[in-house]
């Protein structure tokens, strides 16, 4: 393959590993969570969702078809809404079914969520009780529901998802700490990386230029440690900006660091090759990247704590009930870690051989890094009027 065409090649890749982070579509995740409480005959329901999952699953509902459910529309679909839901989800006590009845339905302008409140009235107190979600089959195939119910003032956890459709609750001992739930959104820290396009672009931008272990070492730390905070900080609801201002945010850090990679290029074609032709005079000077690679860490640490908000908008659209905030935070965050460690241990190195590549050690990272920078403007603005 001729050295055009694979830098061509090379483009093309960064670009299309942007195209599927349609600005609509930016962070969502597939969870909706439940917590319920069993008050004598009657079991009453806290519900949250994303408002893409609604869009998603009911898309009548989305008038406007941007992809998520407004206000507006959820007071216009309500009955649909409340139809599609009691459908979805059903409580059955011994065996008999309880009527169920949406008490309220509104859409959370803030975050993006969908939220619900519901009671279900079952002939008689229940010693056996059956929670269904065939909603999940309707929803993404990934999608899990976290379902919590207080019994007694004792909670029992569980994940539902396709595959585990029903739960039945015996009225035996209380289940203790949910460890279901923290494996649950363990998983969905890896799989949120694994397909987030626009952090694992981010992440190859940071280490498309090499540099000593160290340094490269400090910069994915500077980013693990930034994100982490704001991941917290949002997620407890201390803080958290508008996904307005996050996404576009998120996609300038992509093209900033595109355009700030052909600073980190030698000043000349062939510093990346594995030797200099014999006829060059270089100085030492001539050699050096035109930037410090050690100090990068600098700028990865504010957008580190950029990226982190826009990993807690996959936790905040969900609406999880406060107390299973902390497991799913510590959790959902490991997840995250792990895919990022799993991503570099295998691009990293092969990133780092490629690079001993003539036509890779400068047309090929100089490709990708304006491939990077002109995918990110691209997101940025798409974002940016995004409605």
């Amino acid at each position: 393959m001729k050295i055009g065409a694979k830098v061509g090649l090379l483009a093309a890749v960064a670009l299309a590993a942007l195209a599927p982070a349609r600005p609509a579509l930016a962070h969502a995740v597939g969870v909706s969570s439940g917590e319920y409480r069993v008050d004598g005959r009657i079991l009453y329901g806290d519900l949250g969702m994303a408002g893409r999952e609604l869009a998603g699953w009911l898309p009548a509902v989305d008038a406007d078809h941007d992809g998520a459910v407004d206000a507006a529309e959820m007071a216009a679909g309500r009955d649909a809404v409340a139809r599609a839901l009691l459908a979805g989800l059903t409580v059955t006590a011994d065996g008999q079914p309880c009527a169920g009845s949406v008490d309220r339905a509104w859409a959370s302008e803030g975050d993006g969520g969908a939220i619900f409140q519901v009671h279900y009235t079952c002939a008689a107190a229940a010693g056996r009780l059956t929670l269904a979600a065939p909603m999940l089959a309707a929803l993404g195939p990934g999608h899990r529901h976290l379902a919590r119910v207080f019994r007694d003032g004792r909670p029992q956890a569980r994940v539902l998802d396709r595959a585990h459709q029903v739960w039945t609750l015996d009225g035996g001992r209380a289940a203790g700490a949910s460890w279901s739930t923290a494996w649950s959104m363990l998983k969905l820290g890896v799989e949120h990386i694994l397909t987030g396009a626009d952090h694992l672009v981010f992440l190859l931008g940071l280490i498309l230029v090499g540099g000593r272990p160290r340094a490269l070492i400090g910069v994915v730390t500077a980013f693990t440690l930034a994100h982490s905070i704001t991941l917290a900080l949002a997620a407890l609801g201390i803080f958290a900006p508008s996904p307005r201002l996050v996404e576009p945010a998120i996609a300038l850090s992509i093209a900033y660091v595109g355009v700030e990679n052909l600073f980190y290029l030698p000043r000349e074609p062939w510093e990346g090759s594995r030797s200099l032709p014999r006829w060059t005079s270089l100085s030492e000077a001539q050699l050096r990247p035109r930037a410090d690679f050690r100090k990068r860490w600098r700028i990865t640490f504010p957008f580190g704590l950029i990226h982190g908000f826009g990993f807690a908008g996959a936790l905040r659209q969900i609406a999880l009930p406060r107390a299973q905030v902390p497991v799913a935070l510590v959790s959902f965050n490991l997840g995250v870690e792990l895919g990022q460690l799993a991503v570099l241990a295998l691009a990293l190195p092969l990133t780092l051989a490629a690079r001993r590549a003539p036509w890779f050690g400068d047309r090929g990272v100089r490709a990708l890094s304006v491939a990077i920078a002109v995918g990110g403007g691209a997101l940025f603005v798409a974002r940016l009027f995004a409605r």
